[in-house]
């Protein structure tokens, strides 16, 4: 694979918009604010947490993709697997863990999956951005639970 490393914009962009539902019901969970989401049943911290888990799902199909599209072995497809068991069991635990467990799963799959670009199955920029987004998401989770 190419060592591009340079991030396309369009990866920039949705990388960071990808942040915002991070960002904002993290700060509504600590604040104890809504946003008038009470009026349906929701709550911040829950919409945080199920989409934390949503987005460690995400994160074990880059592994999945970058392996069949690239020849990685079966080591990679188990171990693409774990972070949306992970983040399933997540949802299952009481709170304040269920946000301390997303945490440190989107934080260290930052680091876990640096190997990727260091093989050639992902392009340098990838992993690269993978550790900025994975700081502020997995802070983001830690600070709200």
């Amino acid at each position: 694979m190419a060592r591009v490393t340079t991030v396309p914009p369009a990866a920039l962009i949705l990388g960071i918009a990808g942040l915002i539902p991070f960002l904002g019901f993290a700060f509504l969970s600590v604040s104890g604010g809504d946003a008038g989401l009470s009026t349906i049943g929701l709550s911040p911290r829950t919409v945080l947490s199920t989409y934390g888990a949503v987005v460690a799902s995400f994160l074990g199909g880059i592994r999945w993709g970058a392996a069949a599209a690239r020849g990685g072995g079966g080591a990679d497809y188990a171990i693409a697997i774990v972070p949306s068991l992970l983040a399933w069991a997540a949802l299952a635990v009481p709170a304040p863990w269920d946000l301390r467990m997303l945490g440190c799963l989107v934080l260290a799959w930052g680091f876990i999956d640096q190997d990727l670009p260091r093989r050639g199955l992902v392009p340098v920029w990838l992993g690269r951005l993978r550790l900025v987004l994975s700081a502020v998401a997995g802070t983001s989770l830690l600070v709200a639970a």
